[in-house]
């Protein structure tokens, strides 16, 4: 954060004179998209941790890249767009420096043609029945496949991918005419009927891209594609944030938000609301109910200028539904009866309890085991007085220790991270003071980042959960109990692998590059630093790798940072001075318990077997022939639902909340009691859990034969 006012001295002056220069003479100022591509363009290279250099090559780069974001299933453009805008090919660089901004135009121009072409190519393909007794097949790997070379090659990718969206739901319905014929009132229908409602069906799916691409894909979205084609070219987390997509970002890095308190559900072409929740802005109007259809969304209480959302994604209704604290949305609403009603709602903070720290205990043969669940490294830079993971999280622990439990399981798996602050407080809670984490900005410069408290919080035997979604300050915590030696690391095979270090910054002058959701250019999420564990290595690409395995039904599938193209490389730096824990048990003695267990265990062993079967099917080419496609997807159906199965422990955790947060959960409405309760059922046939409760087992049995020993090596006393 040091160099933070220096890079932003050098962007405004970087930004003044591109400006200015652009501003002279008959050169016409500066569009909104140029001038946000300058401002990224300064800040990547005044600020990014490792920043490309911006040439022609960098340019190519960028080129091909785009056309796969913009059509990522490869078949949409023809080759020769990609020869037509050649001109393009090495201007990207350009553009950053102050050009006039093209490309993206050109190419959106051309995306909207061969969008009508492949429209006209999928209604005719679904006007006609298909055969399915051919022997061909079909490969969805984009990777494997390049741009079609005719309009002709296009055409025939086409009808392979529709043959096999209706021959997927075909086989579904031959299945469910099979399953239920002879049912009271079930109508029969003929091969040729279900085949052609496959089709329509496929037909419906294909309507509400197209529409989505319509009405939503717009101009200012597919720009925003186009920067950040630009900045994941330094590396995958640098991201480009309009207005309403960091308003999204604080959202969710807070756990709450500024809304009318309802859910929504996309059914048929339309957005509805699903659920409300109690005491919300809908629910007090009396006026919304579920199952209302919404049809236009304004801003304010004037309705003349609503947004038409037929054909929106739920994501994108959501975004124009949200907004700040305290202002009005205009919600036309077609009722059950079908009549059409203008509602006005003033938003108001909801809080979504679903993303805050809570705990449980797990009763263990007598023994009573804590257990935190975090799914987020949450914190509200908004509000001062908002909610913070760390004090929620110190406040679970307290409750676990009045409570008299005899270990704690910390569970942060699919924990994407968020506030490093947090991670370092946190884990303070756990160990006396001492480094945490080291930070190593672009200049090579580290900085340690220490917990500077000397009291322990929790002392007990600790478990620390993760998997190959545990991500950033998830790893940053993990790493530390299991740099100190404080606790057991749990999980698959390694963490995600994120170990850089972002700041979010607008990109408007006008507010002194201070990042907020109302900033008109939008912000820039950039990489500015990297994460060291203390012991000196990184925690980017490589992740942590937990001290006792678990098989894992993800493990097969590539989701981690190594597994995609430009992640930044691992590497180390010098050891932070730091004394580690003196926990009363041996880690090597716990890992060799652990693993011996699961490895022993025919549950585990079998999903392992089952991954290995699972990967070596996904090679995603499948087979156009209906006898080989029903053998194909029976395999991975039955190897998936093998795997689902053994995910479930044959005995039930005995785990539940603790009494004083029952009773505070009988005051909730309905809909939250049943998420919770769904939870907490959940964890009783976690198998997972189960295992991170026999480590701490196996850490309290190896500290009473520690101190067994240390009592037998005491002097006899005289009386």
């Amino acid at each position: 954060m040091k160099r933070l006012p220096i890079l932003l001295t050098l962007l405004a002056a970087g930004i003044f004179l591109a400006t200015r220069s652009l501003g002279t003479g008959t050169a016409a100022p500066p569009s909104k998209y140029e001038r946000i591509l300058q401002s990224v363009g300064e800040m990547l290279r005044q600020g990014h941790y490792s920043p490309k250099e911006f040439n022609d090559d960098f340019s190519r780069q960028v080129y091909k890249k785009y056309f796969e974001a913009m059509d990522p299933e490869k078949n949409l453009f023809l080759q020769e767009d990609l020869k037509a805008l050649k001109r393009h090919e090495t201007r990207v660089d350009d553009e950053l420096k102050g050009a006039p901004v093209e490309f993206f135009k050109d190419v959106s121009t051309v995306f909207n043609k061969r969008l009508e072409e492949v429209r006209a190519v999928q209604l005719d393909l679904l006007s006609k029945p298909f055969d399915f007794t051919v022997d061909e097949s079909i490969v969805t790997d984009s990777k494997k496949i390049s741009f079609a070379s005719s309009a002709a090659d296009r055409r025939e990718a086409w009808r392979k991918k529709i043959k096999y969206m209706v021959l997927d739901r075909y086989v579904e319905l031959l299945d469910s005419r099979e399953k239920n014929k002879g049912a009271k009132d079930y109508v029969v229908k003929t091969d040729a009927q279900l085949e052609a409602d496959a089709r329509d069906r496929v037909k419906k799916v294909l309507d509400r891209i197209y529409q989505r691409y319509k009405r939503t894909f717009d101009e200012d979205k597919r720009f925003a594609l186009y920067v950040n084609t630009i900045t994941q070219q330094n590396d995958i987390h640098t991201d480009y944030f309009p207005p309403v997509e960091k308003r999204s970002f604080d959202e969710q890095m807070s756990g709450s938000f500024s809304g009318i308190g309802a859910s929504l559900q996309y059914e048929e072409g339309n957005i509805k609301i699903a659920t409300l929740l109690t005491g919300s802005p809908a629910w007090k109007s009396k006026q919304v109910e579920v199952g209302d259809v919404i049809m236009k969304v304004a801003q304010g209480k004037d309705s003349s200028n609503a947004t038409d959302i037929a054909g929106f994604e739920v994501e994108d209704a959501v975004k124009l539904i949200r907004g700040k604290k305290g202002t009005d949305v205009t919600l036309t609403l077609k009722k059950k009866d079908g009549t059409s009603k203008n509602v006005t709602l003033t938003r108001d903070v909801i809080s979504t309890d679903e993303t805050y720290a809570r705990s449980a205990i797990v009763d263990q043969g007598g023994s009573k085991i804590g257990y935190i669940y975090l799914p987020e490294f949450y914190i509200d830079f908004e509000n001062p007085t908002g909610r913070q993971c760390a004090d929620d999280v110190a406040a679970e622990i307290i409750k676990l220790k009045e409570a008299k439990v005899d270990g704690i399981v910390i569970d942060l798996r699919n924990n994407g991270g968020g506030s490093l602050t947090e991670a370092i407080q946190m884990a303070g809670f756990f160990i006396e003071d001492g480094p945490v984490v080291q930070v190593r900005d672009r200049q090579g410069r580290p900085t340690v980042m220490r917990d500077r408290d000397q009291s322990v919080l929790y002392d007990g035997p600790l478990a620390v959960m993760v998997n190959e979604f545990s991500a950033s300050a998830s790893e940053i915590f993990a790493a530390a109990i299991q740099d100190y030696g404080r606790g057991v690391v749990i999980g698959s095979t390694s963490t995600y692998g994120k170990g850089t270090v972002q700041r979010v910054i607008g990109l408007d002058p006008e507010t002194n590059f201070v990042s907020t959701a109302e900033s008109e250019l939008g912000s820039l999420k950039l990489t500015m630093q990297k994460f060291y564990r203390v012991n000196g290595g990184a925690t980017q690409l490589k992740g942590v790798i937990p001290d006792v395995i678990i098989p894992d039904q993800l493990e097969s599938y590539k989701y981690r940072e190594r597994d995609n193209e430009g992640a930044l490389p691992w590497d180390e730096i010098a050891k932070a001075t730091y004394k580690t824990w003196n926990g009363g048990f041996d880690i090597n003695t716990i890992k060799s318990m652990g693993n011996n267990r699961i490895n022993s265990n025919p549950v585990f062993q079998q999903i392992r077997q089952l991954n290995d079967a699972l990967a070596a099917k996904n090679d995603k080419e499948y087979s156009l022939q209906i006898t080989k496609f029903r053998a194909e997807q029976k395999e991975i159906r039955e190897l998936v639902k093998q795997a689902d199965t053994l995910l479930k422990t044959n005995k039930e955790i005995a785990i539940a909340y603790l009494p004083a947060d029952q009773a505070k959960m009988a005051t909730e409405d309905t809909a939250k009691v049943e998420r919770f309760n769904q939870f907490i059922k959940d964890r009783s046939r976690d198998i997972y859990l189960e295992q991170a409760v026999k480590v701490i087992g196996d850490i309290r049995s190896q500290q009473a034969l520690a101190r067994s020993a240390q009592e037998s090596k005491q002097p006899a006393k005289t009386f």
